[in-house]
C-alpha cells in the first residue's frame, strides 16, 4: 500500500442496484494504511458512495515482472466518508502535486476509506483475510522501497541461483525459477518443475533491514547451495 499509487476502487451502483462500479482511483496511504482520495462530487463513483459508502479498493503490486497473477496484491474492505482538508492535505500533495491545482474547486473533496477488512494475495498459494487492527498497526518492511530492484537483478542476472535456491531450501526441483516478492524475513518464488507452476515462500538465513544485507545473505545462501 505504501508503495502504490493507483487502484481500483469498486462501489455500489445508485444507477443499476445491486451492481459493483469500478473505477480508476490514485490514492495515498496514511500512517495506519487508510487510503485516501480527492475526489469529485460529479463523478459517479462519488455519487455511489454518498447512497452507499461501503466499497473496496484493490492494489496491484507494481513491476509485477509481467506475471500479474504470480504477483502480490490486497484488496481492503472499508466504509468511505469525507475528511476535513486540513487532516490530510499535505500527504495527498506529497503524492500528487499536480492536484494542488483543484484545491480551491468547490466540488472537489477528501474522503478516507475506514479499513474493515484486508484481503492478501503474495503470489501463488499465499493468501488470506488480515485483522484490519493488525494492518492498521502494521509498517511498510524495511525492504518495500529497493525491493523492486532487488527483484529485477535476482531473476535478470541469477536465475540459475534461484533454482539453486529452491532446490537447497524449499525442496523443490524446479527447472525454472523467478522472484516474485521479497521482504526482510524472505522472499517468494515462482517455480516450474516438469508438472505444473507453484509458488514457494524461502526465508532468509537471519533477518535483513536493508539492500545490502539482503545482498549478503542471498550470496551466503547461493554458495552454501553450490556447496
Amino acid at each position: 500500500m505504501s508503495l502504490g499509487r493507483i487502484g481500483s476502487l469498486s462501489t455500489h451502483s445508485r444507477k443499476f442496484e445491486g451492481f459493483p462500479f469500478g473505477s480508476v482511483m490514485p490514492y495515498a496511504a496514511d500512517e495506519q494504511g487508510r487510503p485516501i482520495f480527492f475526489i469529485s462530487s460529479m463523478a459517479m463513483h462519488t455519487q455511489n458512495l454518498h447512497q452507499d459508502s461501503r466499497a473496496s479498493l484493490l492494489i496491484t503490486q507494481p513491476e509485477s515482472d509481467g506475471d500479474p497473477l504470480g504477483a502480490a496484491r490486497v484488496t481492503l474492505l472499508g466504509t468511505a466518508g469525507e475528511v476535513p482538508a486540513a487532516e490530510v492535505r499535505d500527504l495527498y500533495l506529497s503524492r500528487y502535486e499536480n492536484a494542488r491545482y483543484w484545491q480551491e474547486y468547490t466540488d472537489f473533496a477528501y474522503q478516507r476509506l475506514e479499513v474493515t477488512g484486508v484481503y492478501f494475495i503474495g503470489g501463488f498459494g499465499v493468501m488470506g483475510w488480515v485483522a484490519a487492527e493488525e494492518y492498521g498497526a502494521a509498517r511498510p518492511d524495511p525492504l518495500a522501497e529497493s525491493g523492486p530492484g532487488i527483484i529485477r537483478h535476482m531473476n535478470a542476472d541469477h536465475a540459475d541461483a534461484l533454482v539453486l535456491i529452491a532446490r537447497r531450501f524449499a525442496g523443490e526441483e524446479a527447472t525454472e525459477a523467478a522472484m516474485t516478492a521479497v521482504d526482510r524475513l524472505g522472499f517468494h518464488l515462482r517455480l516450474k518443475t516438469s508438472d505444473r507452476v507453484h509458488g514457494r515462500r524461502v526465508a532468509f538465513l537471519r533477518e535483513v533491514r536493508n539492500p545490502e544485507a539482503a545482498r549478503a545473505v542471498l550470496i551466503e545462501m547461493v554458495r552454501e547451495a553450490r556447496a
